[in-house]
């Protein structure tokens, strides 16, 4: 929606009907125990919305970028030094399994555009082990890329990472015992629920708004992303404290981020259903199957537990595999060290192949 329309009465009537939808889907998605009900639930209602009655919807991208704002200082935040200190330590590591996965992701790609008949940079971003709003993020600023199916990748894989990894990480083979991952996500939310935002937000508020619209003016990759979390884990450097978020407003940055998802997605546009979906599970699983492998390699070269190795490769959310990592006690700095890096390495390395693909297609 442009800015000049955001305050018409045709753009306030769009607007309240999306938040609207946006409720009533992320409310269904929380009370079914949905994962991430509030990106999840908005995206598809409002999907359904729009698709049911055209015209009718809108959402203004201003609001998408302050959701982004929120996420990338929330990602700032686990550039803790306990993080960083582990990242040094093992850069080698999370560079060679950064690369590997990175590669299997590209091999598994091709063969996915061959069978579904789609373009390889829609088929790679599918494949691409990165969080789901960067990811969607990237494929709305790379030209010709099929948003559509790249979400619905991106979310088979989300959904088959977050049900696999638990059933792996708690299998008789790695010999965890679940405790009450409920428990740990409770204790989680009222820590960041009691935690005082004021004043000590106000900074890391001012840094992470001026960065984020600092790398948009200089055509950074997903910079109301990277941005602010680039800003703040600097002042984090510099000795101050960010505090944690609570969980209404982490809820409502996934709702802004959701519903905008949801207006993008064109399932018109999605040609042969049933196969994209199928090609989509199958890579899923394959990428899950190939993780393992990996984590069995960083537990030769490190010598760190089984759960901590796969949590730390598995190529799903870093707040998923935190709070599993938490739950089973694995070591929590090396899977934030390791998730952080592959998320940081891919968009900053993967904006520059993917240009390096398209002049070659030139």
């Amino acid at each position: 929606m442009k800015t000049q329309h955001l305050f018409s009465h045709k753009g306030v009537s769009r607007l309240v009907i999306t938040m609207l939808t946006a409720l009533i889907g992320g409310s269904s998605f929380k009370l079914m125990h949905v994962p991430i009900p509030w990106l999840l639930g908005p995206m598809t209602a409002v999907l359904i919305g729009s698709s049911l009655w055209k015209g009718r919807y809108g959402w203004p991208g201003q609001v998408r970028n302050a959701g982004m704002i929120i996420v990338g200082y929330t990602i700032g935040l686990s550039m803790t030094a306990a993080a960083l200190q582990e990242m040094s330590h093992q850069l080698t590591s999370m560079l060679l399994m950064t690369l590997i996965l990175l590669l299997m992701c590209a091999s598994m790609a091709y063969v996915v555009s061959k069978l579904a008949r789609s373009d390889y940079l829609t088929a790679l971003l599918g494949c691409i082990p990165g969080g789901l709003t960067q990811v969607i993020s990237l494929a709305e600023e790379t030209e010709g890329v099929n948003i559509t199916v790249v979400t619905v990748m991106q979310v088979v894989r989300l959904m088959a990472i977050i049900i696999c990894v638990p059933i792996l990480i708690f299998s008789p083979v790695l010999g965890n015992h679940r405790t009450d991952a409920l428990a740990a996500q409770a204790a989680s939310s009222i820590h960041a629920e009691g935690a005082i935002l004021f004043p000590d937000i106000l900074p890391f508020a001012a840094v992470s708004v001026v960065c984020a619209l600092a790398g948009d003016r200089i055509r950074f990759p997903t910079a109301y992303l990277l941005g602010p979390a680039i800003g703040t884990a600097i002042l984090q450097m510099f000795g101050l404290h960010g505090p944690q978020l609570p969980s209404l407003v982490i809820n409502a940055a996934q709702f802004m981020i959701g519903a905008f998802v949801g207006l993008l997605l064109k399932p018109g546009e999605l040609t042969q259903k049933l196969r994209t979906v199928t090609l989509a599970l199958l890579n899923s699983i394959m990428l899950v199957a190939g993780a393992l492998g990996l984590s069995l390699l960083l537990r030769e070269f490190h010598s760190v537990s089984m759960s901590t190795a796969l949590l730390s490769i598995a190529p799903g959310g870093m707040d998923q595999m935190g709070i599993i990592a938490h739950e089973i006690n694995a070591d929590l700095s090396i899977v934030a060290g390791y998730q952080l890096f592959r998320t940081f390495f891919i968009f900053f390395a993967v904006p520059s192949l993917f240009r390096l693909i398209i002049n070659r297609k030139n």
